[in-house]
């Protein structure tokens, strides 16, 4: 593992719809623009909220609309690609174990996507799994792959 210099957040990844957020799509091109060739997959880790637009199977936006255009995210990244946003801003949680847990599960969730890997239907414990909106799937699942996300790496 590598740790690259601390950036600024973008201003121009920056809303205030529903609350003061960063766009998490603004946030991994420019994560993506700027990786070193000598990287495979850039992970950048933000402390604050995080957003996108949650779209449906043939690409519009998820109704109700008002609800999903500016969508709160654990984590987002390029399936497949070179990078992934994690925000631990939904996550924190007084237990520390809990808390280092989850951010573990997330960044290895987003990673399994930079590496082409879908969400799970094969196994309720993968860490593949959707996270259904809700951070208890999360909390539900293992800090592993599933036998079959694991063979389509």
């Amino acid at each position: 593992m590598i740790r690259l210099t601390d950036k600024e957040l973008p201003k121009s990844a920056f809303i205030n719809v529903k609350s003061p957020r960063y766009r998490a799509d603004s946030i991994l091109k420019i994560l993506k623009r700027s990786k070193p060739d000598s990287i495979g997959i850039v992970l950048g880790l933000i402390s604050k909220d995080i957003s996108t637009t949650k779209k449906d199977l043939w690409g519009n936006v998820k109704k109700p609309a008002y609800k999903y255009e500016d969508w709160g995210v654990f984590g987002l990244e390029y399936r497949p690609g070179p990078s992934c946003i994690i925000s631990n801003y939904r996550i924190k949680n007084a237990n520390k174990n809990l808390y280092l847990e989850r951010l573990r599960k997330v960044c290895i969730h987003e990673i399994g996507h930079n590496l082409g890997l879908k969400h799970c239907t094969h196994s309720e414990k993968c860490v593949m799994k959707d996270a259904a909106e809700t951070i208890k799937t999360a909390d539900q699942a293992d800090l592993k792959l599933c036998d079959h996300c694991r063979a389509n790496i």
